[in-house]
């Protein structure tokens, strides 16, 4: 008989370091991971948009696939494409496997989700490095203006980041810091998983 996944869910602030933890943390693992990004519903009109507001995901999907995935099923995830704001026609496949990470900014604020997690994880970063990081990303990667990353940063990623994401930390079993080089933060997951599984 197959044993359930171990879910680890992994939230934090904008550009805290989550992703790139978390990447390290699935090769490492030979885990599956989940983006929480995937979970976007399509947007008519992208300018103005709050992304960082719990009713821009479709969290209840995702909680869906991690239960799923928790029972042994495969599931389809969606394929969001950024460039248009909106999801694709195509999805990919996912098989269950021994360890399924799911990262995003509003994981652990989703309480069915959070449930779901043997072990929570947030990634704490300051403000200014975040947005620091934020800015370096969204012009170099992304061809984004950086008056406009400042105000979408100042009129919706600041209040969500406090109103949202900040508060789920305290749902955490483990904070990590999104500044400490990467290999610690393994380091201090791979103990935490060992102590738990």
């Amino acid at each position: 008989m197959k044993h359930s996944p171990f879910v680890v869910v992994v939230a934090g602030g904008t550009a805290s370091g989550k992703t790139t933890i978390c990447r390290a943390f699935a090769k490492t693992m030979g885990a599956s991971l989940i983006a929480q990004d995937r979970y976007y519903l399509d947007v008519p009109e992208p300018r103005g948009h709050n992304y960082d507001h719990p009713d821009a995901l479709e969290t209840s999907l995702l909680t869906h696939h991690v239960a799923a995935l928790k029972a042994g099923q495969t599931v389809c995830l969606p394929v969001y494409q950024f460039h248009i704001h909106k999801r694709s026609s195509q999805t990919e496949r996912v098989e269950p496997s021994d360890m399924l990470i799911v990262e995003g900014i509003l994981t652990l604020d989703a309480e069915p989700l959070a449930a779901l997690a043997d072990l929570r994880v947030f990634v704490d970063a300051p403000a200014d490095i975040r947005l620091a990081r934020r800015l370096k990303r969204d012009v170099a990667e992304r061809g984004r203006d950086v008056a406009d990353v400042i105000d979408q940063y100042l009129g919706t990623v600041r209040p969500g980041h406090e109103k949202f994401v900040e508060p789920s930390r305290e749902v955490a079993d483990v904070i990590l810091d999104g500044c400490a080089p990467v290999e610690d933060s393994l380091q201090r997951l791979l103990m935490a998983v060992t102590e738990r599984r």
